[in-house]
């Protein structure tokens, strides 16, 4: 192996084969040579030799050898890095050159939970419909659980929804913190007061939304006892507005969905701010997916978006 030391090839990037890169970023990834050899359907001393033959080129070592396997090095982890991004850019180049000559079509599905109040994912759409008006959108409403299902399964690339460990492995990115409040209708006895202590409500009828119930919402209740009387039910939050509106019973809602209701007053928030639920929503993908060009061009512009939000 060559001098670390050694002057920089100013022709590294006209000589280099790059395929070794593409050897080495799956030895990364696989966790091994053997298995990176499985992976890319080559014989193990192949890998071994493509992997010295990167490292000759590079004068540097990238993985430390023992007999309980390999470990990356600090240069290993550096170029990794510019792997990872370089293939991502290679990834993208066919979407891209659709984008550039207008030749983009298709559908892009978003499987999302009831009632999403969200500026960014509104203006999105928007802009994105008038770039490419040969783009279909569907937007499917489920529980959030059925949002992992899909995703899992491979129906939609895109989701909305609370964070949950089922289905493959996904990329969630933070979209808004979501908050709830628990409401009664206008002929409630409650109406206009709030409450300091919520065991006080054990006995009240509840409606709840079942499947669509955020975590830290069934928290809260099992916490307190609250919805052991259950007086009605709706795996829609609008279905669940409408029972509460009409006084089945109280329940909880997100402050965003019954902004209207309040307004006009056939609604009463509760609950001082201090206890009210909150919790992170996320737009989801599947990890390292081979996605069509409208998908990923309208994730591209939901990601620009939520990361300038926050910068």
């Amino acid at each position: 192996m060559s001098d670390p030391a050694s002057p920089i090839d100013r022709d590294f990037a006209r000589t280099v084969d790059w395929n070794l890169l593409k050897v080495f970023l799956e030895i990364v990834r696989a966790d091994g040579i053997g298995a990176a050899a499985r992976a890319l359907n080559k014989q193990q001393p192949s890998i071994s030799a493509a992997l010295k033959r990167l490292e000759d080129q590079l004068g540097a070592r990238l993985f430390e050898r023992s007999t309980s396997g390999i470990r990356i090095t600090p240069a290993g982890k550096a170029l990794q890095a510019l792997c990872e991004d370089m293939f991502e850019h290679v990834r993208m180049a066919q979407h891209q050159v659709a984008q550039a000559t207008r030749q983009v079509s298709g559908m892009v599905r978003i499987q999302l939970i009831s009632s999403i109040v969200c500026p960014e994912l509104d203006d999105a759409i928007a802009s994105f419909h008038r770039r490419h008006p040969g783009i279909a959108m569907e937007l499917r409403v489920s529980p959030w659980r059925g949002v992992l299902d899909a995703l899992a399964r491979a129906e939609v690339e895109v989701g909305i929804g609370y964070e949950g460990a089922a289905g493959p492995e996904l990329v969630y990115e933070p979209m808004f913190v979501e908050t709830q409040q628990l409401f009664c209708a206008r002929a409630h006895p409650l109406y206009g007061r709030k409450v300091a202590r919520l065991d006080t409500l054990r006995h009240e009828g509840f409606v709840l939304t079942g499947a669509d119930e955020p975590d830290a919402v069934t928290r809260l209740r099992s916490r307190h006892g609250l919805g052991t009387v259950r007086a009605g039910q709706a795996e829609d939050v609008h279905e669940a507005l409408r029972l509460i509106t009409l006084g089945i019973g109280i329940g909880f809602l997100p402050t965003g969905a019954a902004e209207g209701a309040v307004a006009a007053g056939r609604l009463w928030p509760l609950l001082p701010a201090d206890l009210q639920p909150a919790y992170e929503i996320f737009l989801i993908s599947r990890a390292d997916p081979s996605r069509d060009t409208a998908t990923q061009l309208f994730l591209d512009e939901m990601l620009r978006r939520l990361r300038a939000k926050r910068s």
